[in-house]
């Protein structure tokens, strides 16, 4: 077939790449413009090195957009990792109309950060949607779906780069031959059970001690690596990735205060939340790298007794 892809960055990438390396042609590749000082844009690198012709539109909703788009005489187009707003008389003009990834059950977790919510929340669950592009955020009828569990020690890095990503690629593929070949079919998405939630950033990031450790323990895992969930200690911030939740089974088993550092370890420290600690196993401060709690506590001075938050 022949495909006009629409993403950016890694994720972009290996769509092109998968689609080049079963034989299909693709036609070009639109990708937004990389930000003065940003990293090259992996897809664009990618696809100007397998010859393929890069736009690079401010805006997909311009008429030069849309008569890029219109030459290509594509197939279908494929959608993958697009922060840009793409029209419907702009995803229209391939032969099949156009496709999209997003990385939940979709209607659930509409929005940019649908990777850390479920996560952050606690979930059982989460997947990958393949749907049509509409005019509202991530509202499109689905095409395909696959889902992934959430285990108790995944984080946003095992979710996405283990599952979500070459899961993505492969359903990509396979959305793109069920459309082409007319063997698709699809499904409205059920408006009574949807969310939408925005970025996960810092202020969202952020660790409450005072929160049960079940939540101080889902937020570390649901924004590792990225944004990384921090905390303060005299004023300076630290980032927390790797840990372990331990929960207080008796009252006699309670140690240090809420937010304080009840030990330090060889490799780790501990801080006390409402019902448990936190286990901190990686850490990063405001000048050092990411490095093992307990270094991170030898560089800051953190000991027993040390309040967090603050």
């Amino acid at each position: 077939m022949k495909v006009a892809i629409i993403g950016q960055q890694d994720f972009g990438k290996a769509v092109l790449e998968a689609f080049l390396a079963r034989g299909d042609e693709v036609a070009a590749v639109f990708c937004a413009p990389e930000k003065e000082g940003a990293r090259p844009d992996a897809l664009r690198v990618a696809a100007q090195a397998a010859g393929v012709t890069v736009f690079q539109f401010p805006s997909l909703k311009t008429g030069e957009a849309r008569d890029a788009m219109a030459t290509l005489d594509a197939d279908i187009g494929i959608m993958a990792f697009v922060l840009q707003f793409a029209p419907q008389d702009f995803v229209s003009i391939p032969r099949h109309g156009t496709i999209q990834y997003h990385p939940s059950l979709l209607p659930l977790y509409r929005g940019p950060s649908s990777i850390n919510w479920p996560i952050i929340r606690g979930d059982a669950k989460t997947g990958l949607t393949i749907f049509r592009p509409t005019d509202g955020l991530d509202e499109g009828p689905v095409i395909l779906q696959k889902e992934t569990p959430i285990s108790a020690e995944d984080t946003l890095g095992t979710v996405y780069f283990d599952r979500l990503f070459p899961q993505g690629v492969a359903a990509m593929l396979e959305a793109a031959d069920l459309v082409v070949g007319g063997r698709h079919t699809e499904q409205a998405q059920d408006e009574s059970k949807a969310s939408y939630e925005g970025w996960c950033r810092t202020a969202e990031s952020r660790i409450q001690w005072a929160n049960h450790v079940d939540f101080v323990y889902d937020l570390i895992r649901g924004c590792n690596p990225a944004p990384g969930a921090w905390t303060l200690f005299e004023g300076r911030k630290i980032q927390i990735f790797d840990s372990r939740k331990h929960l207080f089974r008796t009252f006699g088993a309670v140690r240090g205060k809420v937010g304080e550092v009840a030990e330090v370890g060889t490799e780790s420290f501990r801080v006390t939340c409402q019902g448990g600690q936190i286990e901190v196993f990686k850490a990063k401060g405001e000048d050092t790298k990411k490095i093992s709690g307990a270094e991170l506590a030898a560089a800051l001075g953190l000991k027993a007794g040390s309040a967090l938050g603050v």
